[in-house]
């Protein structure tokens, strides 16, 4: 009795400090409060480090969450919100900055129009233009336009002005990230030819359109999902596979360049539901400034029937040797 009263006060410990503003620990899956203690709404993003702050994009979603009439498969969707963005200097608590690109209201056949598709946003730095570059998934509602679409802000915050939508090297760009290398040059990487195959293309010195360089990777592996990272001068790519909604086995594959030759190392996770990657699905993995080789996993935990309930697991990566282990863990912090 005494051992069980001990568990139940530590959980109902972990409970308040994960709920309560001014966080003091990372507890996944858990409702996690921004400093005004509103729930934050960033779901599918990445994350931008910059002068001493991290920026956090990703997917706003609000409303009702709703399965279209014609729908032949689980296309569930809320309308298009924006692409909302919050800052920090340690991971943990999070200031809502605001929406650093809105949706399109009144035109229908605009790309981020409420009744389209904007998924996966990441921002990057460009230093030689001093330019913020959003790179995102457009989509029609139906999801054939499978395109990239580009916007740029002169501040990390935004507004970001949308500049217009394609298909790099006219291919089809569904889940996708972005990388940019100790050397300035940066990269998309998305899942392409129906996700059966990632691509890799490097981008313009301006990051505003890919160039002619790309690499196809995985091909009929039908990975999604993509969050890359560089670490000891080898660079790893974390993926999902494509199953719809419901969670599956993650896969970490390691290059000696990013336009190199892949090597899958298999499943990076450890611990309850490894199998199933925690119920969560990767999107971006961010090193901790300061805490050399220690670095925060992403994933988001989707609730399909209600998209703004999806919640976020960010759990420590570190490495055994050169294979990255991502070990579940309740509450932490570093």
């Amino acid at each position: 009795m005494k051992m069980r009263t001990i568990i139940i006060v530590l959980l109902t410990a972990i409970s308040i400090t994960c709920n309560a503003q001014g966080n003091r620990m990372f507890c996944p899956g858990e409702i996690w409060l921004d400093d005004r203690g509103n729930v934050i709404n960033a779901h599918g993003g990445g994350l931008l480090y910059h002068n001493g702050i991290y920026y956090w994009y990703g997917e706003y979603k609000q409303g009702e969450t709703i399965l279209p009439e014609w729908a032949t498969w689980e296309c569930y969707r809320t309308d298009v919100t924006g692409v909302s963005c919050y800052s920090s200097k340690d991971l943990i608590n999070w200031h809502f900055e605001g929406l650093a690109l809105s949706a399109e209201k009144t035109d229908s056949l605009h790309d981020i129009h409420t009744s389209k598709v904007v998924e996966r946003p990441k921002v990057i730095y460009n230093a030689k233009t001093r330019k913020f570059v959003m790179w995102m998934h457009i989509d029609s509602a139906d999801y054939s336009k499978a395109s990239a679409g580009v916007a740029v802000s002169d501040t990390p915050i935004g507004p970001f002005a949308y500049l217009g939508s394609f298909r790099p090297n006219g291919e089809m760009s569904r889940d996708q990230t972005l990388f940019v290398d100790d050397d300035g040059k940066a990269y998309q990487i998305c899942s392409s030819e129906d996700n059966a195959t990632m691509y890799i293309h490097l981008l313009t010195d301006d990051y505003l359109k890919p160039t002619e360089t790309f690499i196809r990777n995985f091909e009929k592996k039908y990975r999604e999902a993509p969050a890359v990272f560089k670490h000891h001068g080898k660079y790893y790519l974390l993926t999902s596979g494509c199953s719809g909604w419901d969670p599956n086995v993650a896969d970490v594959a390691v290059a000696d360049s990013m336009l190199g030759e892949w090597k899958s190392l298999g499943n990076p996770c450890v611990g309850e539901d490894a199998d199933k990657t925690f119920y969560g699905q990767s999107t971006y993995v961010q090193p901790v400034i300061g805490q050399p080789d220690l670095y925060v996993a992403l994933f988001d935990r989707w609730k399909k029937t209600d998209l703004p309930d999806s919640r976020y697991i960010w759990l420590p990566l570190r490495f055994e040797g050169e294979k990255p282990k991502i070990v579940w863990q309740k509450a932490w912090t570093y």
